[in-house]
């Protein structure tokens, strides 16, 4: 297998020339999250107008004129799975790509499984197999061996012949300006990571209150600027639970905090003042300015729906020769019946939006109607429900 290693800033810009004008830029990346605040990025595979190239950003760190093409109109980006490519590329230069292709989700539009893993995709499509035997390879390690650079180069190599297989399935079945919208909602989602407060990712805060919410996210804000310039991940800083138990306690004395099993470990206990200085915030904060508590638990009925509906939306998925995952969860099942029935937010639930709507969104609004019915059709097909008006069932 033929590839440039590049591995100074100059040859990156040179490259970077010679690709300018290609009308498909593959590209993939190798990375280590493991103890950093954001992964560190260690190999950039690149594949255009049949150039293979390996980016060393460890030896030329500075990738700015591979990310600005790739942000440059012109030409389609393709990924696989690409959610970690789209921050690199974000971070860098504040932009996205400016037409990216992700073979991922497009394959959850044709009928394939999503998400499927990309050798399981090369396999079904191009019937073709990577080779095994690196991917416990600890990507920052210099030098890297020949073995190494062509198994991380090959994940570039079929991507552009699969992107041509699923474009040209996706025209038959009239779904591409389907995959772009879907994957325009996808770059947003991601952007909207990166500029906004996760705090309420913490597992375990359903059942705070609007005052301990405030504790929890002054805690959070507190755990966030410590993990960022240590540059470490930030439970390193500290574990989700003994926020949660902080939290909970609502106290703001530093025996108390440092009572809370799971505190005794020495560099936390540097750190009491900075928790009871957090809680004290929280407890400070005017009514108007808390947290609202999170969404509504279910009511039970939702969640039998829930349940029953959710296979329906599979078949119907699978009926119409899409990928069950990449159409909706559970979750979102139960979202639409609970907007559906005057029980939501104000937020319009995704299966009741675009492509979604659609496929499935409008059939089960019918069913919660009942204007429509479930009917066993077949029960040896891959799609063994029907759904016809009430009054012929």
């Amino acid at each position: 297998m033929k590839y440039e290693y590049l591995s100074t800033d100059q040859a990156v810009r040179e490259f970077c020339q010679e690709i300018a004008g290609a009308p498909f830029i593959a590209f993939d990346t190798e990375f280590v999250s493991e103890d950093r605040y954001y992964p560190e990025l260690c190999l950039v595979q690149v594949a255009a107008r049949e150039q293979l190239a390996v980016l060393d950003p460890l030896a030329a760190p500075d990738l700015t004129p591979f990310w600005q093409l790739l942000a440059s109109p012109g030409h389609t980006t393709i990924v696989h799975a690409g959610r970690e490519e789209f921050r690199f590329c974000r971070r860098a230069i504040g932009a996205r790509p400016a037409e990216l292709f992700d073979t991922q989700v497009a394959s959850g539009f044709v009928g394939l499984d999503y998400p499927a893993a990309y050798g399981t995709l090369l396999q079904r499509v191009l019937g073709q197999s990577l080779k095994k035997g690196e991917t416990r390879t600890n990507w920052r390690h210099r030098p890297l061996s020949k073995r190494q650079l062509e198994y991380a180069v090959q994940d570039v190599v079929y991507l552009e012949p699969l992107y041509q297989r699923l474009i040209d399935r996706l025209d038959q079945l009239g779904r591409r300006h389907w995959l772009r919208d879907e994957l325009a909602v996808w770059q947003d989602h991601l952007e909207r990571e990166e500029t906004t407060e996760r705090w309420r990712r913490v597992s375990g805060i359903s059942g705070l209150s609007r005052r301990q919410l405030a504790i929890l996210r002054e805690l959070w804000r507190w755990r966030d600027a410590q993990a960022r310039s240590r540059d470490v991940p930030p439970r390193r800083v500290l574990r989700d639970d003994l926020m949660l138990e902080v939290a909970r306690r609502a106290s703001d004395d530093e025996r108390l905090i440092r009572a809370v099993r799971g505190m005794d470990w020495r560099k936390l206990q540097r750190s009491i003042p900075d928790l009871a200085a957090c809680v004290s915030r929280g407890l400070a904060l005017p009514d108007e300015q808390m947290p609202h508590s999170g969404p509504k638990v279910a009511r039970p009925q939702y969640t039998l729906l829930g349940q029953f509906l959710a296979t329906a939306v599979h078949n119907m998925a699978r009926a119409a020769n899409m990928a069950p995952g990449l159409v909706g969860s559970v979750e979102d099942v139960r979202d639409l019946i609970a907007y559906h029935l005057g029980h939501g937010g104000q937020e319009v639930p995704i299966l009741a939006q675009g492509w979604r709507s659609e496929v499935v969104g409008q059939v089960v609004s019918r069913l919660l109607d009942g204007e429509l019915a479930v009917r066993i059709r077949d029960p040896n097909s891959q799609e063994p429900l029907s759904f016809e008006p009430a009054g012929r069932v």
